[in-house]
């Protein structure tokens, strides 16, 4: 029986998938192109990323104390998990399913939850290092999970997929500088921020000053550079995976091209690329993923065949 439809974990799989929907429509649909094993596979781990952000993005009415309790739980079920094969937390259930199909290691989700652990702390980063390594646990580390689900052909896409990570993490900091001071954060390190003559009262009084454009181009300009370089990965995954990171690369890229045409302003509101425009990127990618399968299944083995002496 297929993982994702035995009886013990189906009802979880299914509440992942309803997740991935509900919070995220674009990478739904990327999923629902994937084949039949990855898709689920990637609900499931969506649904327990998803779940692990929530307790950052919807706190409700608890302390930061309380959180940090929810997280340790959480933590500690997931050691449970993976050293029984079970778990009767819903989102847990079918995640350690796809963990053990897949090899996930356990350090990975581990490594997420540090993250989540250094959200919830209200980090206020001193050095770039901070930054990158928060940006690690929180993205990157999504990255080398996928990695695994997705397929590879060679070990160094796992070094790729982290940086694409990294890049997309620090893609959602450049565009989410005015909702998260809002609610009392500033994530872009303090060492920058001298470096640049901008100050964090600067950023909380949405002061538009050329010191602070040029903070935002040189962040900018580096997460391009980490796409460029990530992107060179994509060929190492399997064939029929890569339109998903592909489109995935491409959208958060054009984030940083809506920021660019705002003369790099964040304090306008978030910038977003429009669900048309996912779609299409998502189609194009789909298309190119096809036509390089058929070149791969059917016309190289024919090329080799007749150039054989």
């Amino acid at each position: 029986m297929k993982f994702w439809k035995h009886s013990s974990a189906a009802a979880s799989f299914e509440l992942a998938r309803e997740m991935t929907k509900y919070y995220s429509k674009s990478f739904y649909i990327s999923a629902r192109m994937l084949p039949r094993d990855k898709r689920w596979a990637t609900f499931a781990l969506y649904g327990f990323c998803r779940y692990a952000d929530n307790l950052i993005d919807n706190p409700r009415e608890r302390t930061a104390s309380e959180l940090l309790n929810e997280l340790d739980f959480l933590s500690e079920e997931l050691k449970v998990a993976y050293r029984t094969g079970e778990s009767e937390h819903p989102v847990l259930k079918s995640f350690i399913v796809i963990a053990r199909e897949y090899g996930i290691p356990l350090e990975y989700p581990l490594d997420l939850l540090e993250g989540v652990e250094m959200d919830i702390q209200n980090p206020q980063f001193v050095t770039t290092d901070e930054l990158f390594l928060f940006s690690y646990r929180v993205a990157g580390v999504v990255g080398l999970m996928m990695t695994y689900v997705l397929g590879y052909k060679t070990e160094r896409a796992f070094l790729y997929a982290e940086k694409l990570g990294i890049a997309m993490q620090l893609t959602n900091i450049l565009r989410d500088i005015k909702e998260d001071k809002d609610m009392g954060r500033i994530y872009l390190p303090q060492e920058e921020l001298l470096s640049f003559g901008v100050s964090h009262e600067d950023i909380r009084q949405e002061n538009m000053t050329d010191n602070m454009k040029r903070l935002m181009k040189y962040n900018v300009k580096r997460a391009h550079s980490l796409y460029r370089e990530a992107n060179k990965g994509i060929p190492m995954l399997h064939t029929d995976s890569q339109f998903a990171i592909y489109s995935a690369s491409k959208i958060y890229s054009g984030i940083l091209r809506k920021i660019e045409a705002r003369d790099y302003n964040p304090f306008l509101g978030r910038v977003y690329v429009p669900q048309g425009k996912k779609l299409q990127i998502l189609t194009q990618e789909i298309f190119k993923t096809k036509t390089l399968t058929f070149q791969e299944r059917i016309l190289l083995p024919m090329y080799k065949m007749i150039s054989m002496p």
